[in-house]
């Protein structure tokens, strides 16, 4: 499975002429969608997901079972739920988890589900949920108003994924996504930094 990288959480999936994008939010570059056959989205926050661009896209999106996407448009969905399993761009997918990670100062959450696309790449969207499946390649958040750098670590420890790449990184400047793939590197065996439109 080639693994394309692009701005914040947003990955790109290819395998056996299939192309599934995962998290193409406001803040990822419009050419992640490219010849996609479907979209899975984790949750309804921006920086996740782009209604506009998927509005004239065409392709199955499917999103949290009771997440409100923002926007002006309405946009055709599959709503899904934590343990279901269904196929989207010829890849099986399992939906794990159920919520967004706790926000500061007690902010309401969302629903959030992770996707474990071919048993093989997990994206945990904006939560730290740990799949019961062995996990080859994780996508790790690697920074966020909810989330603390060692909980990540320990996050990706726990897995204990084959490969780690991060994700969730947009608000971080060159300087800080130095010491946060240093951190990673040194404590988190198969850990590598994906640049935008670089693969793995």
């Amino acid at each position: 499975m080639l693994i394309t990288k692009f701005t914040h959480s947003c990955v790109r999936l290819e395998h056996d002429g299939g192309v599934l994008v995962i998290d193409p939010g406001t803040w990822s570059e419009p050419r992640a969608l490219t010849g996609a056959d479907a979209v899975l989205v984790t949750h309804e926050h921006t920086d996740h997901v782009d209604v506009l661009r998927l509005a004239g896209l065409g392709v199955p999106v499917f999103v949290p079972e009771g997440a409100t996407l923002p926007g002006p448009v309405p946009l055709p969905v599959t709503e899904v739920r934590a343990g279901q399993r269904f196929t989207a761009a010829g890849m099986m997918v399992t939906a794990v988890g159920g919520r967004h990670a706790t926000i500061h100062g007690g902010q309401p959450d969302c629903a959030n589900l992770g996707y474990l696309v071919g048993d093989a790449v997990y994206h945990p969207g904006d939560s730290l949920h740990r799949p019961d499946h062995p996990v080859d390649t994780l996508l790790v958040p690697a920074q966020a108003s909810w989330l603390k750098l060692t909980e990540a670590i320990d996050f990706a420890t726990a897995v204990g994924a084959r490969r780690t790449f991060p994700i969730h990184d947009a608000q971080v400047n060159e300087r800080g996504m130095a010491s946060v793939n240093g951190w990673f590197g040194e404590t988190v065996p198969g850990y590598r930094f994906l640049a935008v439109d670089e693969t793995a």
